[in-house]
């Protein structure tokens, strides 16, 4: 299969267009007005959409290549499983529920799409991002540990044992 190339801009227009109109299904459904949140199209890897707060600042972004391939798989799903995300996070905050939970499932439901955790995409010719591994040691073999659980040994916020001599992993440098 050829490369995928990422949705263009009168594309990206319209799921702007169809994010506005979930966020303003899920405020009738709601009964409040949700603030306007801003919209990217830079994600990258296999999530077709992804609903982010950062240093108090909100965000959905999409991934502009899995959009192109699966684009009204897109609209009636990715959308409203993001906007889902963003209501529920205003509605209850995202410390006070499940990510996927009963409340974020309520709305899914009510806005009409099927309240799924993650679809299954079929990649190919799509970029998709891949950790990077890091060699880790304990007494009796050898672990490779993703960048995630690496960084967070390396910030002192995580440590991690051996499951079968349950000695610490040491990074091997």
């Amino acid at each position: 299969m050829t490369e995928v190339l990422p949705i263009g801009e009168r594309q990206r227009r319209q799921v702007c267009a169809a994010t506005e109109d979930c966020l303003r299904r899920a405020a009738g459904i709601c009964r409040i007005e949700f603030p306007a949140i801003d919209i990217r199209f830079d994600l990258s890897g296999r999530a077709a959409g992804m609903y982010r707060v950062r240093q108090g600042r909100r965000c959905i972004r999409y991934n502009p290549y899995i959009l192109a391939r699966y684009f009204d798989e897109g609209l009636a799903e990715t959308v409203p499983h993001e906007v889902a995300h963003y209501a529920t996070d205003v509605l209850y905050g995202l410390g006070n529920i499940r990510p996927h939970g009963a409340e974020w499932q309520d709305l899914m439901c009510a806005l009409g799409a099927p309240p799924r955790a993650a679809a299954r995409y079929d990649l190919t010719g799509i970029p998709v991002r891949r950790q990077r591994r890091f060699s880790y040691h304990c007494s009796c073999s050898t672990h490779q540990l993703s960048t995630r659980r690496h960084n967070r040994i390396h910030r002192e916020r995580a440590a991690y044992v051996c499951r079968r001599c349950k000695a610490p992993l040491v990074f091997a440098g």
